[in-house]
């Protein structure tokens, strides 16, 4: 996953997570929460273990491109990442804000993976959010692989609002997510053109 097309500009994608750094997220998450990550979660992670995001100042000073974006739901969280957001499930005296689902956040919105993202579970992969209250939304997709498919789908031969109202186009030679009736560029609105 390369988002970031400039030469001049890092790459940011990361490395593959190493069988450490997993075991380390998956024994946190299997004592907190008595299971561990799905088979294909951990497969995603062999190929790319997260996403970095790189400081382009330089030409966005507003940091409305938000490099790393790529995906229409956000950032690939790293394996200790995704774990955030589910032990801060539990309310002062212990209860379970998600009823018990068994699930992993890989992606989010922000590194720190507040606010909102896509958990993945047995049934697939849902958005949550936790603005107003934690909520879980029914699975989108049937697994992590089929919302690959549609990111791959979108990217190829859209519509470019097959995903949602948010559109695939290029800023400043990177990949960027924005929704056009309210796009929330200012100084690289001219450099951006959508993809399709």
């Amino acid at each position: 996953m390369a988002p970031c097309a400039r030469p001049h500009l890092a790459r940011v994608n990361s490395p593959p997570a190493t069988e450490a750094g997993i075991e380390e997220a998956e024994g946190h998450l299997r004592r907190s929460r008595g299971y561990g990550f799905p088979p294909e979660l951990t497969a995603l992670w062999a190929m790319a273990g997260g996403v970095r995001q790189v400081d382009i100042d330089e030409y966005d000073e507003e940091g409305e491109v938000a490099t790393g974006r790529f995906l229409p739901h956000g950032l690939l969280l790293t394996p200790s990442q995704s774990i955030r957001p589910r032990p801060a499930g539990l309310d002062p005296r212990g209860k379970d804000y998600w009823e018990g689902a068994r699930w992993a956040a890989p992606f989010g919105n922000y590194r720190e993976a507040a606010g909102t993202g896509l958990y993945l579970s047995a049934a697939g992969l849902g958005k949550w959010r936790s603005y107003e209250g934690v909520f879980m939304e029914e699975p989108l997709y049937p697994s992590i692989a089929a919302y690959l498919e549609a990111v791959n789908g979108t990217l190829a031969d859209g519509p470019a609002d097959r995903m949602g109202p948010e559109t695939p186009g290029i800023v400043h030679g990177c990949l960027s997510r924005q929704d056009p009736r309210d796009p929330g560029l200012d100084e690289t609105f001219a450099d951006s053109r959508p993809v399709h």
